[in-house]
């Protein structure tokens, strides 16, 4: 997890987001998504803190299995598939402006504010978030480079990657879900445990109603906002709460039951469409 957290996801979110042409056409869309997620971020927290009892790290951990859908590597392939290839411009905007600022301010910030491993003093902590957040040290840098240093080799070479985090995302997820069924913690699958279910809820249900509540007296949503609001849990959840020491059984059974639903639910549309 290490080895994808510091060597194989910084120069994926360099190379594609020096190269990111930003315009005001995603406008009104990005703005109402941020609010949505801000909003399944707090109601996370209320839940965990008032309802379920949560310690900090099951906490922090239900917040951002909340926060962050797996837009990028799920998400995009997906609007493909369902929406066709005319509407990844749209889908990669969300990712860019939405995912990827999730994930580098929400995800790390909530993973450092509530670890075990962040510190002990508030002091700790906010060094714990810049120190062990390469990404958005690559994005920062991505946003200062000129072009020339983001040449197409470099970034058709850091889409690669991309294929490579896939599938030892998932190898990540099935390693920690074992690891918890060896301890007697957890089966493999897991059970849907009332944390799961609250997460599965608010990363499937509430968030893109949330969005589509929000946007509906004011635009016409695009469909990639609405489906990338629906992906379940990111892969990157699962690094954050190894490195700052959230709990990982949690956040990989957050990942797998929200990941087969998604993608069984998206075959059996296909094939009845």
């Amino acid at each position: 997890m290490r080895l994808m957290l510091y060597v194989l996801v910084p120069p994926v979110v360099f190379f594609n987001l020096a190269r990111l042409e930003l315009s005001a056409d995603v406008g009104i869309g990005i703005a109402l998504a941020w609010v949505a997620v801000v909003a399944t971020g707090l109601l996370a927290y209320a839940i965990a803190a008032r309802v379920l009892r949560l310690d900090r790290p099951q906490a922090g951990t239900l917040v951002n299995a909340s926060l962050h859908p797996n837009t990028g590597y799920l998400g995009l392939p997906l609007c493909a598939a369902a929406l066709g290839t005319d509407s990844l411009d749209e889908a990669v905007a969300y990712d860019v402006l939405v995912g990827t600022p999730t994930l580098l301010l929400g995800v790390f910030g909530v993973g450092a504010a509530f670890g075990t491993r962040a510190g002990e003093t508030v002091r700790d902590r906010v060094r714990a978030f810049f120190v062990r957040n390469p990404p958005l040290v690559a994005a920062v840098a991505a946003l200062l480079a000129p072009d020339a240093l983001a040449p197409d080799v470099l970034v058709d070479a850091s889409r690669v990657l991309v294929f490579a985090l896939l599938p030892l995302g998932f190898f990540a997820v099935g390693v920690t879900l074992a690891e918890e069924a060896e301890e007697g913690q957890l089966r493999v699958p897991p059970p849907l445990t009332r944390a799961i279910g609250v997460a599965l809820a608010l990363r499937l249900v509430v968030a893109p109603l949330l969005l589509l509540a929000l946007a509906a007296p004011l635009i016409d949503l695009p469909a990639p906002y609405l489906l990338l609001a629906a992906m379940p849990a990111g892969l990157n959840g699962l690094l954050v709460a190894h490195e700052y020491g959230l709990d990982v059984g949690l956040a990989a059974g957050a990942i797998a039951w929200g990941t087969g639903i998604v993608v069984v639910t998206g075959l059996a549309v296909t094939m009845l469409a």
